[in-house]
């Protein structure tokens, strides 16, 4: 397995083109520097796998993988082809298929909803790290693949509400590609229930369609909160997916 540079890695963009809404890993590790690339060989690869903070994806052939080395490298949520899963099976017997729903935003999303008083949605600046780092670790996963909240806030991808004078809730841009930025939102548990996510989402999602880009959504097919956020936003259901859950312990979504 070859480490790419950056160089090589950017000659290899058409594996991963045309991009879909979803879980776009390859297209963010090319297009922020945050992750990084592997080929089976140099040159002439076969197949290659990106990651970025536990995310990977798998493309080409997946006969030019070892199962042995793969399972170092794998441990986490795995995007691939359907004809992946018998390798991916042979790397981690345990292999949980985790069935996804992904939705894409072709239209302005609707007015921020009514919202409680003294709360207040913009986007999240470089200066807000110290309201960042308040952040429980029911929120702050939505930075992971920026390599965390400092790479984030320069990346310029998200979006944060206020409220009783902290930070409560943030919307983000989990995966960006050259077509689309795929959304991720999470609020701390006792500012639930009050609008602030969509608020939030819906920012993020008017920011996305500025920068001439599509906001698209992937969430598990039983997460109903995260679908209802989606659908009130106006997103629309493009295709049912799964994710292969490889080399950690995974009981479903909380």
């Amino acid at each position: 397995m070859v480490s790419l540079t950056s160089e090589q890695a950017a000659s290899l963009r058409g594996w991963f083109e045309p991009e879909q809404p979803g879980p776009l890993i390859g297209p963010h590790v090319l297009n922020t520097g945050h992750g990084q690339l592997w080929a089976d060989r140099l040159p002439a690869p076969r197949a290659l796998l990106a990651e970025t903070t536990d995310n990977y994806a798998l493309r080409g052939d997946p006969a030019a993988w070892d199962a042995d080395r793969l399972r170092a490298h794998l441990h986490g949520f795995v995007e691939a082809p359907a004809a992946y899963a018998p390798l991916l099976r042979a790397v981690y017997p345990a292999l949980v298929v985790w069935p996804r729903v992904v939705y894409a935003l072709s239209g302005e999303p609707p007015r921020k909803p009514k919202l409680p008083r003294r709360s207040r949605v913009r986007a999240l600046q470089p200066g807000d790290a110290a309201a960042v780092a308040g952040l429980s670790a029911e929120v702050s996963w939505v930075f992971k693949t920026w390599g965390g909240a400092a790479g984030a806030l320069a990346g310029g991808g998200m979006w944060g509400a206020w409220l009783e004078g902290r930070l409560v809730s943030v919307a983000g841009t989990f995966f960006r590609g050259e077509v689309y930025e795929d959304v991720c939102v999470a609020t701390e548990p006792a500012f639930r229930g009050l609008g602030l996510n969509t608020a939030c989402a819906a920012g993020l999602c008017a920011a996305i369609r500025a920068r001439g880009r599509t906001p698209s959504w992937n969430t598990s097919t039983d997460n109903a909160a995260s679908r209802r956020v989606a659908e009130k936003l106006g997103f629309q259901w493009v295709r049912d997916d799964c994710l292969y859950v490889v080399g950690i312990e995974f009981s479903g979504p909380a």
